[in-house]
């Protein structure tokens, strides 16, 4: 069916009317009409089209384009980005269909993004569009100057990349300064001292080392190089850069089966009440139930989210979800409100290898449904990615040590070894990684980009 810029415009009208009635709360909305070729782009630079430049976006691009090209995948139906007004980009070749579906899909994301406490406290929606164009101008600046120079530039940000996601998982953390933080550890100390147990014994509570760097473990390993670091001004601002945009992108990390579970919610609820046309109708059916068709061996966040929310209207009404919505991240929506029934509806099971079989785990009985839930919980967002942080630099030679965080999920060598490269890039000197494998405790020794793996209890 043919269609105007003005047809858009009409189903706008309507759609953002239903949003009011309906209760939700968005950032004025902005559409952009695109090509495909422009979605791919957009796709590959997450949405940002004045960010910096760097080799694995255009890597991303050149595979999105080959796998779009042999029809080996699809395309975004649109793209929005989380910022004041809101930015959604449309493609030009969708049927007007998808585009009223789109433009109801986006205003659940818009809603999502302007009420939800992690997009809240974690970013500044109307300062998104200049911070990443800001970047961009300072990365392309220290590229074209000729005392640094692109290899250089790609050498940092190559090793910030590789570490951008071992960050503090609270996101809109608020630090304490060291001199605050020593001082606490120093009244808390003084207070367990002054206090007796039951029998009128004083505690025996140990001298905190408030002289210790870092005085209590860091997570943020780009922020405890940058501190404390030997770089050169415009590596550490490389890192910043790097930093900042990835506390931009922890939210939709943290929330994805949230965030597209509540859009494609409101997109399904807002088209009901649309009173479409029958052709339009019969189309929207097909286009929703693509949208959260189950994925074959995996998980589709559209339709783990949007069953959950559909479940939360039906079981407790309109303003549980809204609630939910405003409150949880992925990890504590899923371990709430993922039921042992919506476990069975969703057909959710879990493989594990042993040996060389393969022992698959279904929703057999209470225990059964229990894990394969808590095992989703824990391992969605930045749940899959290990917890490594800063436990000790040493003042003599300014070794550094990292503790990855062992909760009976083994780290990778494959991807830990590169990792641990990068650190020592940047670091400059020694760095060495505590860990366990295979039930043993391991040091994972890196010096001069050379790992020595040493055993250190069986």
């Amino acid at each position: 069916m043919e269609y105007s810029v003005k047809d858009l415009e009409t189903w706008n009208a309507k759609i953002e009317k239903l949003v009011h009635e309906f209760g939700l709360k968005c950032y004025d909305q902005e559409f952009q009409l695109i090509s495909y070729n422009d979605m791919i782009a957009l796709e590959a630079y997450t949405a940002m089209p004045a960010r910096y430049p760097h080799w694995s976006f255009g890597k991303s691009y050149e595979k999105t384009k080959t796998l779009y090209k042999y029809n080996l995948t699809g395309l975004p139906y649109e793209m929005v980005i989380n910022t004041d007004p809101c930015i959604a980009y449309l493609m030009k070749d969708n049927t007007l269909l998808l585009q009223i579906l789109t433009i109801a899909h986006v205003y659940g994301h818009n809603d999502f993004f302007a009420n939800n406490r992690l997009f809240v406290e974690g970013t500044d929606a109307s300062t998104t569009t200049e911070m990443f164009k800001l970047h961009g101008d300072r990365v392309r600046s220290y590229i074209n100057d000729p005392s640094i120079g692109y290899a250089e530039v790609e050498r940092i940000l190559d090793a910030a990349h590789a570490l951008k996601l071992q960050t503090s998982r609270v996101v809109g953390e608020k630090r304490v300064s060291e001199q605050k933080l020593r001082q606490r550890l120093i009244d808390d100390y003084e207070n367990k001292v002054e206090g007796t147990d039951f029998f009128g014994k004083r505690n025996d509570v140990p001298v905190p080392n408030i002289d210790k760097i870092p005085i209590e473990p860091e997570e943020d390993l780009l922020y405890f190089i940058i501190k404390y670091g030997k770089l050169a001004e415009w590596e550490k601002t490389l890192l910043e850069i790097v930093r900042q945009e990835t506390n931009y992108f922890l939210p939709q990390i943290e929330t994805k089966i949230m965030n597209e579970g509540w859009a494609s919610y409101w997109h399904y609820t807002i088209l009901n009440a649309l009173d479409l046309p029958s052709g339009l109708h019969l189309e929207f059916l097909k286009r929703h139930n693509d949208v959260i068709a189950p994925a074959l061996g995996g998980v589709n966040p559209y339709y783990v989210g949007f069953k959950i929310f559909e479940y939360l209207d039906k079981t407790y009404g309109r303003d549980k979800i809204f609630e939910v919505r405003t409150m949880d991240r992925d990890s504590a929506f899923l371990r709430r409100y993922l039921t042992e029934d919506l476990c069975r509806e969703l057909n959710l099971f879990e493989y594990k290898k042993t040996g060389n079989d393969y022992v698959i785990k279904e929703v057999s009985d209470e225990e059964g449904w229990k894990e394969i839930r808590n095992n989703l919980s824990s391992s969605c967002g930045l749940g899959s990615v290990p917890i490594i942080r800063v436990v000790d630099m040493s003042k003599k030679d300014y070794t550094l040590t990292l503790e990855h965080v062992y909760d009976g999920r083994e780290l990778s060598l494959a991807y830990g070894e590169p990792t641990l490269k990068y650190v020592q890039e940047l670091w400059g000197r020694k760095v060495v990684l505590l860990t366990v494998i295979d039930d043993k405790k391991v040091r994972l020794v890196c010096d001069d980009k050379k790992i020595v793996k040493e055993i250190i209890q069986s």
